[in-house]
């Protein structure tokens, strides 16, 4: 067993070694400074093996992804594949997908990465566009293919951002030392070892996995949240507990003419994300815990649509709606905290040659035991912002504001956490789209807790406020600005019970104003 926890972790450390590589050699903002990638390592199988700490809607995604990719390549040679389509990496069309075999004599794991390229083609600069109809709209649809120079040059010719084939170079980079380390491993333990201990390492987690849920007992809960449009799109979910984990989402909405539909690998890195973490946030993390949980999502719904259904924003929103509507069911089990900010808070702004990515974070919800974060990335993201300096210096932006919302945070015995305020000015004529949530619906607050602030988005010209609803591209002038409020996390617990020491401090800490403290604790 010795052995095994030693590759095992091993394993893992040589997928937080390629995103390493896969930082220090890239081009763009987006992925050397946001950090928008993930990379792992899967079995010849499919099967997720190990997994760096990224971004759980890749990571969850790829054991779907990978599993997908492989049985789309009849046989493998030793080169580097690549895929950006959603129906099989799992995401959207901006993550493209790097695969690679490890031979040693024969075929024995694949490494994999990864990341989100900030354009892709499609009819708006970003590729992020809620005037998608369908996926041909959102950009270049690259089939699992091998990737050489004629590939490369090919998506080269259909993308906005000249930095695009720098940052395919940086994944190969990743590839290239998670081969070099995995064949390490081999030469110091055997490859029998090697695999064994993959096998053991993936039947211990499920049988942990499967142990915790027995100690929980049966129980069955339902949970219903919504992803926000012209109508508000319903996700529904059962969670049952009987030896396994099962999650049902029939009822759910149908998948929409709009990019808010989650594929299925979204919909298992959201749903394995919250069962994690309520069960054990510190499990290992391969495919003996996806064993034992299984999922239902009907085909032709919000969570699991029928290609070629758009589906950009359903990777970045309804993601997050997933895993609020599965917490929301659990809260009737568990001591969960309140709802988070609930969304990645998109900003897209492109025009000639050149496109700017990045999501904002918000309030975390209040728990049990404490206030929420302030200002931070919630569930399905976990990435960094974008420092205003690389901005500032690499697009036709000014960054005028970045600061925590007062006020934001849903009031209770615990507050919820802070949104965010980002103020930009665009010094040249851009395209703007905006994909929120919770701008319509608050961020709900438990047990007598209060709603978080919802977001809310607007552009300055010349003197007069045009109010933006959330989910929505426009067309922007030189001078124009973009003021992008957060939502706060909800509340947790009665707001009479808060401790006075922490009102005051929140207030002499410019959290929260007079009038807040007035209105939900009285005079202090």
């Amino acid at each position: 067993m010795i052995t095994v926890e030693v590759i095992r972790n091993s394993t893992e450390f040589i997928a937080e070694e390629m995103g390493i590589v896969l930082r220090n050699t890239a081009y763009s903002p987006n992925i050397k400074d946001r950090l928008d990638f993930s990379c792992a390592i899967v079995s010849r199988e499919g099967d997720l093996v190990a997994q760096a700490e990224h971004i759980p809607v890749h990571l969850g995604s790829l054991a779907v992804g990978a599993k997908n990719f492989v049985e789309c390549i009849e046989e493998f040679e030793d080169a580097i594949y690549v895929t950006n389509d959603p129906y099989v990496a799992g995401t959207h069309l901006n993550d493209v997908m790097l695969l690679k075999p490890v031979f040693y004599k024969e075929l024995i794991c694949f490494v994999v990465n990864k990341a989100h390229h900030v354009d892709v083609g499609g009819t708006t600069p970003g590729s992020m566009s809620m005037d998608a109809r369908d996926l041909y709209a959102e950009g270049l649809i690259i089939p699992p293919t091998k990737l050489d120079d004629k590939v490369m040059e090919f998506i080269k010719a259909n993308v906005r951002t000249s930095n695009f084939v720098g940052d395919l170079k940086a994944q190969i980079a990743s590839l290239k030392v998670g081969e070099k380390r995995i064949l390490e491993l081999i030469d110091k333990f055997g490859v029998e070892t090697l695999l064994d201990s993959w096998r053991e390492a993936m039947d211990y987690t499920e049988r942990l996995t499967k142990a915790k849920i027995e100690k929980l007992g049966e129980f069955e809960c339902e949970g219903v949240d919504y992803v926000e449009y012209e109508k508000p799109l319903n996700i529904n979910v059962r969670v049952v507990s009987k030896g396994k984990i099962f999650v049902d989402f029939s009822g759910t909405h149908k998948q929409v003419k709009a990019p808010l539909n989650a594929v299925f690998g979204v919909t298992v890195a959201s749903t394995s994300f919250a069962l994690k973490a309520v069960l054990d946030p510190d499990l290992p993390m391969n495919h003996g815990f996806l064993r034992a949980i299984e999922i239902y999502a009907p085909e032709g719904t919000l969570v699991n649509p029928i290609k070629p259904a758009p589906v950009s924003a359903g990777n970045v929103e309804t993601s997050q709606r997933i895993v609020d509507a599965i917490f929301k069911a659990l809260a009737e089990i568990f001591e969960i905290p309140a709802a988070s900010h609930g969304s990645m808070n998109n900003v897209i702004i492109g025009g000639e040659g050149w496109a700017f990515y990045e999501t904002l974070g918000g309030g975390s919800g209040a728990r049990p035991n404490g206030d929420g974060i302030d200002g931070i990335h919630v569930n399905m993201t976990n990435t960094m912002n974008t420092p205003v300096e690389v901005i500032e210096r690499e697009y036709p932006i000014m960054v005028l504001e970045y600061s925590l919302r007062e006020d934001s945070g849903g009031a209770g015995k615990f507050r919820g956490g802070l949104g965010i305020r980002r103020v930009y000015k665009l010094l040249s004529d851009a395209t703007l789209s905006i994909i929120a949530d919770r701008v319509k619906i608050a961020p709900w607050g438990l047990k007598g807790g209060k709603e978080g602030e919802r977001g809310e988005h607007y552009v300055l010209r010349n003197g007069n406020r045009i109010e933006l609803s959330g989910k929505e591209t426009i067309e922007l002038k030189a001078g124009d600005i973009v003021v992008v409020n957060t939502p706060g996390g909800g509340g947790y617990g009665d707001p009479k019970e808060r401790d006075r020491s922490r009102i005051l401090e929140d207030l002499e800490d410019g959290k929260v104003s007079e009038e807040y403290v007035r209105r939900w604790f009285g005079e202090v």
